[in-house]
This record gives structure tokens, sequence and C-alpha cells, in this order.
């Protein structure tokens, strides 16, 4: 075996930054380090796990660990890895205390707005309303960019086919999809086959294929390029409103009001598991970083964490006193955030399944949270029209963003961590800096 290089990471998964050092590639991030080795002429992969790294860590015992456990780090590579662990310990202590201020209003939508959503790198948003219109702005300048235009009823869902991001998808109560170019704001493709509205869509992270999910109680899967149907996936029985890509591409997972979460093979449309055990509708599902395991929320009031290979729940995250509404992993898979209309969200440590903070303050449910891209900050949109950002692990509120005059309903940091955007009933979107 032949190290050909070292691949740290240092900011969330899908972005790298290659620093080139003779034959060795370092990209940075935060969760470990992977080695590309040369086995028989054949390029292969391998992880060693750093997500207990901190900023008061002992290098050398770190270092010393992984040389005892990795043959491929020889006494030539030790310096190298010593070097670039203190790079991330460095990162790491970097505390982000900044508070944001408001940019920009933005009176996007003749009527209220369903949905934000950022590109990877956070230049560029999209707002959809029940205007029928999907709107591209440039973040910047608060400049809109592009009105998409041809459904004939409310646009619900958006995404960008991020990391790349110069594909945007839309969906509509019309009961059809459509695939634009973020540059030109042109349509490439409309999807038709759903005999219901398409509620919820999402690229795979390889931007070949496109899945929908529709209040016809079916998921679809198309192929981007040339906008033909692969497949349907048939099975549930009730409206699906949630889809979700795993990070390999290779399954995607549906949630469903009719209480259960189906895991799908998208190379054959084949059902791998159904994940029976909410008691009521599943409002939200995600698969973490490394696709091992699978996170539910429920109208039941509870989480559920579940086995991916085996479709087994083994956690049952408890705690709220009304409907979960949202639930997320960070980047690493380590925590899990949720959020409820008994107006407070929890994060939960992902291994131990305890409850290790409980985020107080908001007056009305909390329709939406989201961590930032490194992990130490989350945000919630409440009915409440505030937003709040707070300290994952402790459930300090560390700021309140105030002035929308109705719900909010979505907000999103960029990938950086430095701008927020919010997305309320008030007909505006706000641009926080």
């Amino acid at each position: 075996m032949r190290l050909k290089r070292f691949l740290l990471r240092y900011y969330p998964p899908g972005t790298f930054v290659s620093l080139f050092h003779s034959t060795t590639t370092v990209i940075y991030f935060i969760a470990g380090i992977i080695l590309e080795y040369e086995q028989s002429n054949v390029l292969k992969t391998k992880s060693i796990d750093l997500l207990d790294l901190k900023s008061d860590t002992d290098v050398n015992s770190v270092v010393e660990e992984i040389v005892k456990k990795e043959p491929l780090i020889t006494a030539a590579k030790v310096d190298k890895v010593k070097e670039l662990i203190e790079r991330l310990q460095e990162k790491i202590s970097q505390q982000d205390d900044k508070r944001f201020y408001l940019f920009k209003v933005l009176r996007a939508h003749i009527l209220p707005s369903t949905y934000v959503a950022f590109n990877k790198s956070g230049s560029t948003f999209i707002t959809a309303s029940y205007d029928r219109t999907c709107k591209v702005w440039d973040t910047a300048s608060g400049e809109e960019l592009h009105t998409l235009e041809g459904h004939k009823n409310v646009v619900y869902a958006i995404a960008f086919n991020n990391p790349f991001g110069d594909k945007i998808a839309t969906g509509s109560f019309d009961k059809t999809a459509c695939i634009w170019s973020t540059e030109r704001g042109t349509c490439y493709h409309t999807l038709r086959g759903h005999t219901g509205e398409v509620v919820c869509l999402a690229f795979n992270p390889q931007s070949t294929v496109l899945v929908t999910g529709s209040m016809d109680h079916t998921a679809k899967l198309w192929d981007i390029v040339s906008g033909t149907e692969i497949a349907s996936l048939h099975g549930h029985t009730g409206e699906i409103i949630s889809v979700s890509f795993n990070t390999r591409g290779d399954q995607v997972i549906t949630a469903s009001f009719d209480r259960t979460v189906a895991i799908w093979d998208v190379r054959t449309g084949d059902k791998i598991h159904t994940l029976i055990g909410h008691t009521a509708e599943v409002s939200s599902a995600q698969f973490n970083w490394d696709c091992s395991r699978i996170v539910t929320g429920s109208m039941d009031k509870t989480c559920k964490l579940w086995d991916t290979l085996s479709g087994e729940c083994v956690a049952t995250l408890r705690g709220h006193d009304d409907e979960v509404l949202d639930v997320v992993f960070d980047s690493t898979g380590q925590y899990i955030a949720t959020a409820s209309a008994d107006k407070t969200g929890r994060v939960y440590d992902a291994l131990s399944h305890m409850c290790i903070a409980t985020l107080i303050g908001h007056q009305a449910e909390i329709s939406k949270i989201s961590f930032n891209p490194q992990g130490n900050r989350l945000i919630t949109a409440s009915a409440d029209k505030t937003a709040r950002i707070w300290d994952p692990l402790t459930g300090e509120c560390k700021q309140i963003l105030e002035g929308h005059t109705d719900e909010i309903f979505s907000c999103a940091f960029n990938y950086e961590g430095n701008t927020i955007i919010t997305g309320s009933k008030d007909n505006t979107c706000r641009i926080w800096r």
C-alpha cells in the first residue's frame, strides 16, 4: 500500500480547498482525516475519526494514537499530520460570537412566499411564492436576477443542485416540477406525471437525479439531463411531505403522512425498508453525513433515530409537549436538533440519545431549525415573527432577529455562516449579515 494524499475535513462536507505539498494534497474540513492510498493499482480510501477533536486536545496524544492504528502514517508523515491537526484546532478555537445586522428587506413577491434557499456559496438565493413564481436573487446586492415563470399554481418547493448551483428545481400545486438554468433563468424541462400537488423535491449530490414528492402518495425520480422519469416510487398511503438523498446519492428517503418513512434504492427504484413506529404523521426525515443513520420527526411529539442498514429504530427522542415540525443533523452527524409546536427547540447527542440543550424563548411554534455549516450555531424560525440564533451546546439564545410583521416560515445560513436569510408571511425576505 502506498499513501497518495491526506484529505482533512475542515469545513462541512462537500467543499474542498486543496493545498499541494509535493505529492500530497491536503484538503481541510472539520470531522476527520481521509487517507487516499493505492493498493494493487487500485485507488482506495479509509477514514480516521476526529469528531472529538477540541481546541484543548493534546495533539501529540492524538498523533500517537493515529500512528498506532494506521500503518499508512509513516514516520515521514508524522510531522505533517501534527501540523494539520494543529491547524484544525486553531479553526475550532475561533469562537463565533459575531452579531448579525439587517442588510436588506426585499419585497420579494406580491403574494406570500413559501420557501427560501441559498446556493452552496451563498452568493445567490431563491424564493418561492403563492404568486406562481420563483425568483433568483443576488445576495450581495439584494437585486433580483430572474423571475422563473410558467407554473399555473403555487410554487411550493424549491432547491438548488448544490454544490454546483447551476440548476434550480421548482415544485408546484399545478402537479408539475421544473428544472431551470440559474444563469439564464430559462426552463430546461417541465416534469409531468404526478396527479397531485408537488410539495417537496431534492437533487442528489451528484446532480444527476431529481426526486419529487407529491400529495398523490408517490415520489418520482427524474433524469436531470433528459427530463425523463426514471422511476415512480409507490407504496405510501398518504401524502409525501419530505424527501432526501443520502450523500452517496444511491438511496433516497420519503416521509409521509401515513406515519412511515421509506428508504429506496435509486438505481432500481426498489423499496429497501419501511420505517414503522411513529403514531402520527411524519413531518421530516434526514440522513446523517455517513449515511448510517436516519432521523425522523413526527406529529406524535417524538423523533426517532433509525439504522439505515437494518431499518430498525435505535432510539426514540422524547421531551417535546407538542408536534415536532422539523428535525436536522449537524454536518458531522454528532448532534440532532428539533423544532416543535410547543415553542421550544431541543438538541440531542446522536450517540447517547440524551437531550443536551433546550431552546426556550420563542412565544409561538417553531417551524424551522437549522445548524450553521460550522455546527456552532442554530437558527430557528417561529410564528412569533422572530428568528433566533442559539448556542447548540448550552441552549443560550445569542441573538433575536426582529422586524418581520408576520410568521417566519423559513431561515437559512449561507455556507460561510456569515449571512442569514429569513422568509415571512409578511411577503418579505430579510438578509442579515
